[in-house]
């Protein structure tokens, strides 16, 4: 076996620190790559900007220009460590906070589960406070009188704030989206299907919750929860199949064969019975993790 000389081994020594230092530059660059572009945000949050508008009346567009202005699109530090992307400080908020330097050192702001309450919460915030109120006199597509309300209102320090907004709106043609009528987007995203057992279900989109598929379909959120045996409020992936009748004690099929991890839950929402018939006709596999070829008795 041949002895490598000193100098041979400092130079293959700094031959890994070059190659070190390149992959942590590549790292770095896939860092800063994971962060949202303006048009990548528009296109994940335009859905829930225009549900805001159908619901509670504030423009699409206004609502979007001030998530990418507040939460610099997504990537600012409130938007990821606290879900805050409008900015919205605590103002005898309850819930759970963040603290971050704005007009003053270390102010306090609201922090938020995920990123539809802070869509819900900014909606209600306009709503709640009397000085907005003049703002929902004005037009939904008259978004320069909304942006300079915002202003006259008191929403931000910054002189330049209604010609922000503006500009952010216009650039990006974030107006078209104040067009679209409430019954045109239940159309495009709200087809109810009959399921195979006679109960009615629709289909969640990105982003969506049992909250916002309730107030859509003006249903109470218990009924949601009762239909779906569910009493969580998290978001729903996309595709999920939600129930807004209650299902059924029973389907046509016999018994289902399991799959490897599935659950009853699973086993209930896909054939429509209620989880307290399926518990109760298989209370072996309550506490016990279900393995491939399991008979799930469905009646």
């Amino acid at each position: 076996m041949s002895i490598k000389s000193s100098q041979t081994l400092v130079e293959e020594a700094q031959k890994k620190i070059q190659s070190l230092s390149c992959l942590f530059i590549m790292t770095l660059i896939g860092i800063k790559g994971q962060q949202l572009s303006r048009k990548e945000y528009i296109v994940k949050f335009a859905p829930l900007a225009v549900k805001q508008m159908q619901l509670y009346k504030v423009p699409a567009s206004i609502t979007l220009a001030q998530g990418i202005l507040e939460s610099n699109n997504g990537n600012s530090r409130l938007a990821i460590k606290g879900n805050n992307h409008f900015g919205i400080k605590c103002h005898g908020w309850e819930g759970k906070k963040i603290y971050a330097d704005d007009d003053q050192k270390h102010e306090c702001f609201r922090k938020y589960k995920d990123v539809i309450e802070s869509y819900i919460d900014h909606s209600l915030f306009l709503k709640k406070y009397d000085r907005y109120s003049f703002l929902f006199d004005y037009k939904i597509r008259d978004y320069k009188s909304w942006a300079s309300g915002l202003k006259k209102a008191g929403y931000a320090t910054n002189s330049k704030y209604p010609e922000l907004l503006i500009k952010i709106i216009e650039e990006n043609e974030l107006y078209k989206y104040d067009k679209i009528r409430s019954d045109q987007l239940l159309a495009i995203s709200r087809d109810i299907y009959l399921h195979s057992n006679k109960i009615k279900y629709v289909i969640a989109n990105d982003l969506e919750t049992y909250q916002i598929i309730a107030e859509e379909l003006n249903l109470k959120l218990w009924q949601l929860y009762k239909y779906n045996d569910s009493k969580s409020n998290k978001i729903l992936a996309a595709g999920t199949k939600v129930f807004i009748q209650p299902k059924r004690n029973k389907c046509k099929k016999r018994i289902h064969i399991a799959k490897e991890n599935e659950t009853l839950y699973e086993i209930s929402q896909y054939y429509g019975i209620k989880m307290k018939k399926l518990q109760k006709r298989n209370s072996f596999f309550i506490e016990t993790q279900l393995k491939s070829g399991d008979k799930i008795r469905l009646r």
